[in-house]
This record gives structure tokens, sequence and C-alpha cells, in this order.
């Protein structure tokens, strides 16, 4: 029999394959690890761009007792704004040591701002108690941490009040002195005075809509240096915005920030998420100034030259070759944007070859995140998506206002595939943070729906009565003094079958902030073969055969 005949009577009786179920969501939605918690936002309406947002999330270990806690911040409503009453106040939720949280006692009770949008998380004053900065229209805030009794409201000791909108902020030490920065988002001049109101002018796919924000006037970023406070003096922070040339002559949306050391330089750079405007890459200089090298380096604008409108970040190492690569949420009828990191010739947009595209151009998106969720060595992602147009449900319009979320599954050659993050019906979901809250290894999800709960995604692939599961290391670094948690260092993990560098940051996603944390999923490795970690300082640990499964806390090394 001739062969192509033979492989064809082959096919012909083997028996058709039986389908494949899809893939469990890898997440499952703990009702009970935060119940009855709602933010809100304006109206459900959403007549006025201000209502569209919803607010930030953030973890971190406010009280050192070994586990993560969470901070949620609220908006507010036009009613309270119009009666000249604060906004909703943010409020911190203490882990009771399991991954559930409980409202944190009185004395760790939050001031309200105007109207709360983000946060972002350090140790602004270097006393190894991380505080807490909330972003907000209107007045920002700073809350100092009281040796982890409660918090302080020390926003007129740090800073001037304002009366911008604000949106993400990241801590930084930018100039490399020992005490962190602060880069500050702004969007826009938002005056209800003045702003056209519902039934105005403004359409989008023949439907009258919330205006904004092209028409309306962008505010310019701000980046704060940290000067220290000394005895009774006020003014820690000190507007660095023109001084250190970040201030280009447009101004611009500004939604999300990323604090990333693209050139492996050794100091700190920004990359900004712009609304309907150019993205920005602030390379710093090294002589405490920033250039804007986003069109130079390929990270302003998507694969076909085109602006978007950018709102979370996230940055990882997708392709183990020790330089962070970039991930970009953006509007519905937009791709999400992914930019691979070329070393010193910039960034390769990548989002058709990897796979996001497609599935991500009817979505809108918020929060998002890179890191191994799945604990196999490769780096996964998601996205939370929501439309800001309540009108979306409307007939002709290809999209609805509330969306899956969507796991983005790492895969080789920074490939992913799309699976559901969570079961559940779609939901307009916003901001959200990420980490290991429950203490078993593998990486939770704290999610905002708004005006609707908080939730709490716990992550399946180490829970309780399972086998012992893939491996996983976290590590943690200490600095001798200023930067205590040594935001801007990094940490190379090699093992059999693959290696990582991770950077420490606090900032992710979209308004929210993240734990300084660099965690790697190991796969089936039991140990890492080589652990290397670099200080803000330059400063370097190298250990050998490191036992997985546990979590460091590295102190920096004597000179």
């Amino acid at each position: 029999m001739p062969l192509e005949l033979l492989v064809l009577a082959l096919v012909q009786t083997q028996a058709p394959a039986a389908p494949q179920a899809p893939p469990s969501p890898p997440f499952v939605d703990d009702t009970k690890a935060l119940p009855g918690v709602v933010t809100t936002c304006g109206s459900r309406a959403k007549d006025y761009i201000l209502e569209v947002d919803g607010g930030g999330v953030g973890l971190a270990d406010f009280d050192d007792d070994g586990d993560l806690d969470l901070v949620v911040v609220d908006g507010s409503t036009f009613e309270r704004v119009e009666a000249g009453e604060l906004g909703f106040p943010p409020r911190l939720f203490l882990n009771d040591g399991t991954g559930h949280f409980e409202l944190a006692p009185k004395e760790w009770d939050l001031a309200a701002p105007r109207w709360g949008m983000g946060c972002a998380i350090g140790d602004i004053d270097g006393d190894g108690w991380l505080d807490l900065f909330v972003t907000s229209w209107g007045s920002n805030r700073v809350y100092v941490n009281r040796d982890g009794k409660g918090f302080l409201d020390a926003t007129l000791r740090w800073m001037p009040l304002g009366a911008e909108w604000s949106t993400s902020a990241a801590f930084l030490d930018f100039d490399r002195d020992g005490r962190l920065d602060l880069y500050v988002a702004n969007y826009l001049n938002f005056d209800l005075k003045t702003v056209p109101g519902p039934g105005g002018d403004c359409s989008w796919k023949g439907h009258a809509v919330m205006c904004g924000p092209e028409g309306l006037e962008p505010q310019h970023d701000r980046l704060w240096r940290n000067v220290g406070l000394r005895g009774g003096a006020t003014g820690g922070l000190v507007d660095a915005s023109v001084a250190t040339k970040v201030r280009p002559e447009s101004a611009a949306f500004a939604l999300g920030v990323m604090t990333l050391d693209y050139d492996r330089d050794g100091d700190t750079d920004l990359y900004v998420a712009n609304d309907s405007t150019p993205n920005f890459l602030w390379e710093n200089q090294g002589d405490g100034t920033f250039e804007e090298v986003g069109l130079a380096r390929g990270v302003s604008h998507d694969m076909n030259g085109k602006e978007q409108a950018g709102m979370g970040i996230a940055c990882g190492d997708i392709d183990g070759d020790g330089r962070e690569d970039l991930l970009v949420t953006n509007f519905s009828g937009e791709t999400n944007a992914l930019y691979l990191s070329r070393g010193n010739y910039g960034f390769s947009e990548r989002s058709g070859a990897s796979g996001i595209a497609g599935p991500s151009m009817q979505r809108l998106g918020w929060g998002t995140a890179l890191a191994d969720f799945d604990l196999d060595g490769r780096l996964d992602s998601f996205a939370l998506n929501g439309h800001v147009y309540p009108q979306a449900d409307r007939p002709g319009t290809d999209t609805s206002y509330a969306q899956p979320a969507d796991f983005y599954r790492g895969l080789a050659n920074a490939r992913f595939a799309i699976e559901p993050l969570v079961d559940g019906p779609p939901r307009a979901w916003r901001a959200s943070t990420f980490g290991d809250i429950d203490g078993d290894g593998d990486l939770d999800v704290v999610a905002i729906e708004i005006d609707g709960p908080v939730r709490v995604l716990r992550n399946r692939v180490r829970e309780p009565g399972k086998a012992a599961g893939p491996h996983w290391l976290a590590v943690e670094l200490r600095s001798k003094q200023g930067n205590r948690f040594a935001l801007g260092g990094h940490v190379k993990a090699e093992w059999e079958g693959g290696q990582r560098t991770a950077e420490i940051r606090t900032s992710g996603g979209y308004q929210s902030s993240v734990p300084a944390c660099a965690h790697f999923g190991l796969g089936a490795s039991a140990k890492v073969k080589r652990l290397v970690a670099t200080w803000p300082s330059g400063r370097e640990l190298v250990l050998e055969n490191v036992a997985a499964d546990r979590r460091l806390v590295l102190e920096e090394p004597e000179p």
C-alpha cells in the first residue's frame, strides 16, 4: 500500500479524541476571607469621569507579625462633596494568620481624604515600619506607622496640601541617598462646576456618555524628593519635578506608574501609563535628572504606532534574560500591550505573538500583574476587566459593562494561554494586588469590583489537603539604614530548568501596592542552585543550594 494511503487509513480508523475539559480557574472567590466589605465611587450612572476609576488596594505587613495585612481605599459621592463632607476613609484589615482579614482596631483608623483613589506603601521615615500614602481627588495623605501600634496622619508634616486629581503613586530612591522619594501620577483638572455634565455632547458608539479625558485639561505628574524631617520641622517631601526634569512640555492623563531599572545601570527608572496619550519611560540619568525615552525605547505606543489608553502596569522577567518586561492593560477596542526587553536596544511590542492581543480587544483592562501564580517556573499574568460606560450594555457596542477577569497562563517562549481567572459572572472589575496572604507559598489576589465587594481570590495551587505541589521561594531584603525594605534591589534565582531576576518594589497594577518581595515558582525543583541578592547600595550576597518552600529575609552584608 502506498505510504499516503496507509497514513490515511490509520487516520480514518483512529477513534476521535475525547474533548478536553476546560482547565479549572486557578483561583476561588473566598467570600469568608473579607465578608461584607464594599467600596463606593460615585453613582452607578457614572455621569462624570471622576466616578469610573474605583479605589486601590495594597498588601503589606504593617504590624510586623509575619503575615500580609490589607489596605482598601474608598471613594465618595457627589452628594457628600456638595454637602462639604469628606469621602469614605481608607480601611486597614489585619490578617489573622490564616488569610482572613478583620477590621483593624481604632488605633489604625485612617483620616478620610476628599475622594480616595490609590495607594503606595513604603518606609518614608526610615524607621523600619511601613507607612502608607493615599492618592485622592483633592489633598493626598501621608499616614505614618507608629511602630506597629497604629497610623498617624502626618500629611502636613511631609507635604503641602494639594488640589490635584492623583491616581497611582510609587515609592523609590531615585537619587540613592537612602531616603524614599515619591512619584505621584496625576490625571486631569476636574471641577464639578465646569466639567460637562450628563446629556452633553460626548458620545461613544452612538450613545451619550460621560465626558473625558479628551477635551479636559491634563495635569502634570509630580516627583517628590525626600529630604527628611529634623526635630519639629515640616516639609519632608519637596517637589523636585522641575529640578529632575520630570515635567514634559505637555501634561498627560496619567493612571499607572511602575518603578524598574530597565537599563540595569543600578538606578531606578519610571514607567507611566497614560490615558489616550503616549506612555512615558523616564530614564534615570544618575545625576539627579531624568530623560523621557518612551518613544525611542518602543514603549510609548502600540505595535501600530498608535496611542493607547493605558491603565494598569505589570513588570517581570518573562523570558529569564535578567531584564524586566512590561505589560500594560488598555481600553476596549485596543489590545493589552506586552513589551519584551531587548536590553539597551529598548523593547519589542509582542502582544500579538504572545497570544494576548486578540482576547483583550473587547476588554477594558485595569488591575494586572506578572508573577508565577501556578509555580511552574514561568511568569503568568491576569487582567481585571470592566467598562467605564454603563452604556456598554446597550445594543451595537460589541462589549459590556461587566466583563470576565482573564488569567494569562505562562507558556514557553513568552506566550500565554488565556483562561478564566475565577468562576462566577462577569463583573465591573478595577484595581488589584497580590501576595501570599495565607502563607501556603502560592500567590493570592485581592480585587476590587467598583461599587461592589472587595474580593479575595485564593490560589488553589497549594491549598490545604492537597499534595505538596510545586515548589517556591520568597525572598525579602533588609537594608542597614534609610531604605530599610531595599526598594530598587533585585534578586536572581537559578534552579534546575530555569532562572529569573526579580526587582524589589511595592508599585504594581493599577492604583495599588504589592509586597516588597521577590517570589519564585520552582516547579519540581526542591532547591535554588544559586541565589544572588543585590541591595540598592550595590552590595551582593550569594547563596548556593538554598532549600525551597520558605520565606527568606536577608540582611544587607557589611561593606
